[in-house]
């Protein structure tokens, strides 16, 4: 009995002694960020570190979506993540990753983006009281919308398109567009309502925030029309209460192999997405004579974000040139 009640003991002692890290998710659980990227990210460092750092994703978030970064870096939250673009001027290296015509897939725009931001972006030290676990990007976004003829840019121009912000709201304003600036949860009241003719998207978010049945025209661009960059971040007192043991358990599973994770999961839900909207969206696809317009509308852009990331201490058009580089080889 005696040997049972201390075998008892020690159980009790391991559980209490494991780590609990608080994870505050904003996006509902069937989002591929959440069920995709964060769950299995919760299961491998339960498995990299044996048990003794266990996950709690919360029901509820602990504040809105553009409060997620203070809310690791204040300690209210011991993880999060969200969308630099969330709160503009903030983490201006992170426009590098959101620029126009980077790639076809988010899973080798997202390595490529870890890599330079571990070997280049860091250093500009935008990422202060956080441990920094991941950075990625969602698909290549495309426009989409209803009542306008998207088979020229002349459908664009003039038409009032919801944005999240960052790229896409200066990309909209350069192809002659109105931008709105709105969560993309309020996409269908918007677009159902009239409120806004149509929206910058990558093709998951189309259908998995039910637009498929409000749009009919969609307009795609090879190498998208912008990203949107995520950050995915540990509260820094907290990261150093950890073991060494741990700590490096977590970065096995976190870094590039988070990044890779994350945008394996967009590149899969891009695919079913567009796939669902076989039918119903009269999709476009630019030609050469319109990916040249699109270039003289847009190459602007490019370079005014460059200047303005360059300001953070960056040779952000060296950082360009290797971003593309490593995207080229994880494309091949």
């Amino acid at each position: 009995m005696l040997t049972g009640v201390a075998a008892g003991l020690i159980a009790l002692a391991g559980t209490v002694s494991a780590e609990t890290l608080r994870l505050s998710n904003w996006l509902p659980p069937s989002h591929p960020i959440v069920k995709d990227v964060m769950v299995p990210w919760k299961a491998a460092v339960e498995e990299a570190t044996e048990g003794r750092v266990t996950v709690q994703i919360l029901d509820a978030p602990l504040g809105p979506p553009h409060a997620h970064y203070d809310l690791a870096a204040n300690g209210v939250a011991d993880v999060t993540f969200s969308a630099q673009a969330y709160t503009p001027g903030r983490f201006k290296t992170a426009m590098l990753a959101e620029l126009p015509f980077l790639g076809d897939s988010a899973e080798a725009v997202s390595v490529a983006y870890w890599q330079v931001f571990e070997e280049r972006l860091a250093a500009a030290g935008e990422y202060a009281g956080v441990k920094v676990l991941g950075v990625f990007t969602h698909g290549p976004g495309h426009a989409f919308a209803k009542g306008r003829d998207l088979s020229s840019l002349d459908g664009i121009a003039g038409a009032k398109l919801r944005v999240g912000g960052g790229m896409a709201n200066d990309v909209a304003t350069a192809l002659g567009a109105v931008p709105v600036q709105s969560p993309s949860s309020k996409a269908y009241e918007l677009i159902s309502g009239g409120v806004v003719d149509g929206i910058l998207f990558p093709f998951e978010s189309v259908t998995f925030f039910r637009l498929d049945g409000l749009l009919d025209q969609g307009f795609e661009v090879p190498g998208g029309l912008y990203n949107t960059s995520f950050f995915f971040v540990m509260n820094e007192r907290r990261w150093n209460r950890l073991s060494e043991a741990d700590q490096a358990a977590i970065d096995s599973v976190s870094g590039e192999a988070l990044s890779r994770l994350a945008g394996k999961a967009w590149d899969e839900a891009d695919a079913a997405g567009r796939s669902a909207l076989e039918g119903q969206v009269e999709l476009h696809v630019a030609t050469e004579e319109q990916m040249e317009g699109l270039h003289q509308m847009l190459d602007p852009v490019i370079d005014a974000k460059l200047d303005e990331i360059a300001t953070s201490g960056i040779d952000a058009k060296a950082a360009l040139e290797d971003m593309k580089a490593r995207i080229a080889a994880e494309s091949e």
